[in-house]
């Protein structure tokens, strides 16, 4: 018997790629469906609408942004797709010319989503709107679809303008979300039960200097943590020159401030920092991580670290490897570097040949399991917290306050719940452990 489509709700499904920002800007989408009376349905179930909510900050991000429209398409061609996003923004000719894709919308176009599906579903016709970015920050609802920690939006933007990136071009000017409807965001998460707040921005530590009165990301923290129901709160990534002693003394004190940053280093040599347009030196880095090793002992420090920038010699790719060695960072994000158009960097000479960016990058990823595995070691024989995420049967996946995942054993588990957990063993930097009354 053939459904009738009048009598259920419409069924929308979203696929996300790239930063926790484009995971806050979904759940932000999502909401806005849900209010026009749609049902959210995961990716891989049949919908009559596919929104692809694309990346484009590397070559990689781009070509998983065009298979991920193509599925959607695939897998139902009568489904109406939408790409949204930093690719959108940027290049919405070559968006709208995939086979399927119906609606096109930029970054600064989230509001209007159901209006223009709509549009689109009546009209047949192919929509794209990507227009300015707005220059104040787009409060709205965010609803996260089978998530136990919430992602909280308080930034959006960027002013550094690194030789290498893309992303100020696509996300607009610095704009911060005002003090009290992040209070009241983060109020009405922890009343639908969620333990850990994850604040999120395109340039975090940038957070309220566009106010008035101006604020910071410090004050915020401290605000937020007089929630007496907030189990935990975690900074998504935050600048190295942007990491004050506020901010460190903050979490030195508060248990509940989660004792793991996420610094970007990007290289190791100072030179090659100057030329990305880094606003560090490898001293200052190495000198914050020692701070913050003082201040919280056990710390969880992690980064990313880019491989082959244009003129990134052996000497200086040399330089980067011994700093990730003399640091013993907790984990790194490693990866090669992508050419974007229309960033200056795209135009330096001393591009570095692909197998050489390549043995670059498997000596750091080699490098990465081993300070993974190394760090997570610390915790053998220790009782860890843990946030349960999925369960099966007796078994259950969670993080650690340090971002570790921890792979717990014992009955009586559900997501979303707070457990102690005795570390029994640690392989390949995941925490194995039972349930600890």
């Amino acid at each position: 018997m053939v459904e009738n489509r009048e009598e259920r709700p419409l069924r929308v499904a979203f696929y996300t790629l790239g930063c926790k920002v484009n995971q806050c800007d979904t759940a932000e989408m999502a909401a806005l469906f849900a209010q026009r009376g749609y049902q959210i349905v995961d990716f891989e179930e049949p919908a009559d609408v596919y929104v692809v909510n694309t990346c484009v900050v590397t070559h990689t991000a781009a070509q998983k942004s065009r298979q991920a429209i193509r599925r959607a398409w695939r897998r139902n061609p009568r489904s109406l797709v939408v790409v949204t996003g930093c690719y959108a923004q940027l290049d919405p000719e070559l968006i709208s010319s995939l086979p399927g894709v119906r609606v096109v919308a930029g970054t600064g176009a989230k509001k209007e989503l159901p209006d223009l599906v709509e549009e689109a579903r009546c009209s047949g016709r192919q929509l794209v709107a990507v227009k300015d970015i707005p220059s104040s920050f787009e409060d709205l609802p965010a609803y996260f679809f089978g998530r136990t920690r919430a992602f909280l939006k308080v930034q959006e933007g960027c002013r550094d303008f690194c030789t290498y990136c893309i992303v100020p071009y696509v996300r607009g000017p610095c704009r911060s979300r005002p003090l009290e409807a992040v209070l009241k965001a983060a109020r009405r998460f922890l009343q639908e039960g969620f333990v850990e707040l994850v604040l999120t921005g395109t340039h975090l530590g940038l957070y309220g200097q566009d106010l008035t009165p101006s604020l910071t990301l410090a004050h915020l923290v401290e605000r937020l943590l007089e929630f007496p129901e907030l189990k935990r709160l975690r900074l998504s990534s935050i600048e190295p020159l942007e990491v004050t002693a506020d901010l460190i003394e903050l979490m030195r004190r508060d248990s509940r401030f989660c004792p793991h940053l996420h610094i970007p280093l990007q290289s190791g040599d100072d030179e090659i920092l100057r030329r990305m347009g880094r606003r560090y030196t490898t001293a200052q880095y190495r000198e914050l991580v020692a701070r913050l090793r003082e201040a919280v002992p056990d710390i969880a420090i992690t980064t990313d670290v880019m491989v082959g920038f244009p003129g990134e010699t052996e000497e200086a790719f040399a330089r980067t490897e011994r700093l990730l060695r003399e640091l013993e960072l907790a984990g790194m994000h490693v990866f090669p570097y992508s050419p974007r158009p229309g960033t200056p960097a795209a135009r330096f000479p001393g591009r570095v040949p692909w197998p050489e960016v390549e043995r670059r990058l498997e000596r750091l990823l080699l490098l990465r399991d081993e300070l993974r595995q190394r760090y997570a070691q610390r915790f053998l024989g220790r009782d860890v917290e843990v946030l349960l995420e999925k369960v099966e049967e007796k078994q259950g996946l969670g993080l650690s306050p340090h971002y570790l995942p921890v792979i717990v054993f014992g009955s009586l588990l559900s997501p979303g719940k707070l457990v102690q957990v005795r570390v029994e063993r640690v392989a390949e930097g995941t925490l194995y452990g039972h349930l600890y009354p």
